[in-house]
C-alpha cells in the first residue's frame, strides 16, 4: 500500500497548487520533471523557492541512525515536523521503528503512504477519530498504535466511543507532565497510578509504558531535564512492580525532542530490567532538515561533538524587487513562505550572474506577508535582481509553507520533490 502510494505523488500535476516551480513545468507530472534534472538556478524556478539539500539531508538521515543504534534507542521521529510521506519512508529504511505524529488526520496520511507503526503523542478522545482508529486496527493486524493518556476522564471517552467496535484493544501510555505550569500530562504519581487503574477497567484499552516530553520543563537545563527523566524511568518501574502492564507485551518508555535526546540516551541507558522487555523509544524529529537557529543552538550534538552533527538543510531563495535606499532593501519571500515563530532568517548568501557570495552586511529585520526587510550595511553588494539565500529557524514551520519542495545537490541539480500534507 505505501509503495503505490509514493508512486502515485510522482504522477501528480505540476500547477497553481505549488509555488515556486518553473512556469513551463505546468502540466508535468512530477515525476517527468524530476527526470528532467533541472537546475535550480538556471532551470526557470521562479522565486521565492525553497529547496532541501539532497547531500544535507542524507547525511542527518544516517547521523540519527548511528545515533539511535549505538545508544540502544528505538527511533519514531516526529512527523509532524515535516508530513512528509516520502520523509516518513526514508527515515524508517534509516532504521526507524515508526513515525510519531500529533493528530488524528496526520495519522490517516501517514497510513495512507503505509506507516504501519505510530506514536501519537497526543491524547485522543475524539469518538469519530477513535471508530477510525477502531476499524483501522481491525483492518491491519500489523498495524501498531500507540496514545497518551492522562486523566480518568480522558480514558472513560476513549472507553465510551471504542465500546463495540471489537477488534484489538488500543495501547496507550500514561504521559507525565514535565511539570507545574507545562503543557499535557499527569501531574503526580498518584495521578498517574489512578489513570492506569482507569485503563484495567476496560476491555477497549491496554497499558504499555510510559511517556511524555521533557522539551516542555520550564526553565529547561541538564539537570531539569534528567531529573523529570528519571522519574520517567521510576515511574515505569513502579507501574511494572504493581503489575500494571500485565496485559502487554513490551514496556514502552519514551520521550525526546530535539534539544535534550543526550539526556534522553543517558537516562534510558540506566533503565533497569523490568518484568517485560523495554521498548526505549526516541522521537526526535526536527533532525530530518534541522535548521539555522532555534534547533542549531540547542542541538544536543553541541554539546557532545564526538556524536557527529547535524547539517541544515533547508535553504529559501528569493529575489531582492526594491533598494529604495543605501541602508534598506527587499525580497520577495515573507511570512507565507519563511519559518519565523521563533528567529526571522538568516541572510546567507548572495547570488548574482552565476557567483555567489557571502551576504556580507546584509541581516532580514522585519517580515511582511510577501516580503523581507532588509538592512544593509556600508559594505553590503546588493542589487534589484539578485537572489539571497536565507536560512530558516524550526524546521516545524517552514515544511507547512511549501507543498512541493525541490530536493538540490550542491551544484543546484533538481533531483526529486517532497511531498508535503498539512
Amino acid at each position: 500500500m505505501g509503495t503505490e502510494a509514493l508512486a502515485r505523488l510522482a504522477e501528480e500535476r505540476v500547477d497553481h497548487r505549488f509555488k515556486g516551480l518553473p512556469p513551463d513545468a505546468d502540466g508535468l507530472t512530477v515525476g517527468e520533471l524530476a527526470a528532467q534534472r533541472r537546475n535550480l538556478f538556471t532551470g526557470g524556478f521562479a522565486t521565492p523557492v525553497l529547496a532541501l539539500s539532497a547531500e544535507r539531508l542524507e547525511h542527518n538521515l544516517r547521523l540519527m541512525e548511528t545515533y539511535a543504534d549505538r545508544h540502544g534507542l528505538a527511533f519514531a521521529p516526529h512527523g509532524k515536523t515535516s508530513m512528509a510521506p516520502q520523509l516518513f519512508h526514508r527515515q524508517i529504511e534509516h532504521g526507524a521503528w515508526g513515525i510519531t505524529l500529533a493528530t488524528p488526520h496526520q495519522v490517516w496520511v501517514a497510513r495512507a503512504f503505509g506507516i504501519r507503526r505510530i506514536f501519537l503523542a497526543n491524547e485522543l478522545v475524539d469518538p469519530a477519530a477513535l471508530r477510525r482508529l477502531a476499524a483501522e486496527l481491525a483492518a491491519d493486524p500489523a498495524f501498531r498504535f500507540v496514545c497518551y493518556v492522562d486523566s480518568v476522564r480522558g480514558v472513560e471517552l476513549m472507553d465510551a466511543a471504542l465500546e463495540g467496535a471489537g477488534g484489538r484493544p488500543v495501547d496507550v501510555v500514561v504521559e507525565l507532565g514535565a511539570g507545574e505550569g507545562a503543557r499535557t500530562g499527569v501531574r503526580t504519581e498518584a495521578e498517574c497510578a489512578a489513570v492506569a487503574d482507569a485503563v484495567a477497567a476496560t476491555d477497549t484499552l491496554r497499558l504499555v509504558g510510559v511517556a511524555g516530553y521533557e522539551g516542555e520543563i520550564p526553565r529547561a537545563d541538564p539537570e531539569r531535564v534528567r531529573a523529570w527523566l528519571r522519574r520517567l524511568v521510576a515511574l515505569a518501574v513502579d507501574l511494572d512492580k504493581a503489575g500494571r502492564f500485565a496485559r502487554a507485551e513490551e514496556v514502552v518508555v519514551s520521550a525526546g525532542g530535539s534539544a535534550w535526546f543526550d539526556a534522553v540516551a543517558d537516562v534510558f541507558a540506566e533503565i533497569p530490567e523490568l518484568s517485560l522487555p523495554v521498548l526505549r523509544l526516541l522521537r526526535s524529529g526536527a533532525y530530518v532538515s534541522h535548521d539555522d537557529g532555534h534547533y542549531r543552538e540547542l542541538t544536543p550534538f553541541n554539546r557532545v561533538p564526538a556524536e557527529g552533527a547535524l547539517e541544515p538543510a533547508f535553504r529559501l531563495w528569493a529575489q531582492v524587487v526594491s533598494r529604495p535606499s543605501p541602508d534598506q532593501a527587499f525580497v520577495n519571500a515573507g511570512k507565507r513562505d519563511a519559518a519565523y515563530d521563533l528567529h526571522l532568517p538568516f541572510a546567507q548568501v548572495v547570488r548574482r550572474d552565476g557567483v555567489e557570495r557571502p551576504a556580507t552586511g546584509i541581516e532580514v529585520t522585519r517580515l511582511s506577508d510577501q516580503h523581507a526587510w532588509l538592512s544593509t550595511g556600508p559594505g553590503a553588494d546588493v542589487e534589484v535582481g539578485d537572489w539571497i539565500g536565507l536560512g530558516l529557524s524550526h524546521p516545524c514551520t517552514s515544511f507547512d509553507k511549501w507543498p512541493l519542495i525541490p530536493v538540490a545537490e550542491a551544484d543546484g541539480t533538481v533531483v526529486d520533490y517532497i511531498r508535503t500534507f498539512f
